[in-house]
């Protein structure tokens, strides 16, 4: 049975908890970080860039949940909040703070 999460703060600790090892992060970052480089491309240059997005996004982040996580990866229940929890652990790890965001999420659940 899928647990139904009512909102983004409740997801969160599911969605880091699905990414524990440090390498699912780092690959997710490797995907992250091509998607945004990507982006004004395509925006400006060549619709077809567009295509190379998701393959690009996904195939980093699916490929560390195969292989690293050994777990199915939260964007085939929750689309949306996946899609945003990406972004904002991507962003904690630049400014060096998703380690400190595990750790407390840890202590919490």
């Amino acid at each position: 049975m899928t647990k139904k999460y009512n909102s983004f703060a409740e997801f969160w600790p599911f969605y880091l908890n699905e990414h524990s090892k440090h390498l699912t992060r780092v690959l997710h970052f490797i995907g992250t970080a091509w998607v945004l480089l990507i982006l004004p491309f395509a925006i400006f240059y060549s619709y077809y860039l567009f295509l190379a997005i998701p393959i690009v996004g996904y195939g980093f982040a699916w490929s560390a949940h195969f292989y690293v996580e050994h777990n199915k990866p939260a964007t085939f229940k929750y689309p949306v909040w996946s899609l945003i929890a990406d972004f904002k652990m991507f962003f904690l790890m630049c400014a060096g703070k998703i380690e400190q965001e595990v750790a407390e999420c840890k202590k919490k659940h």
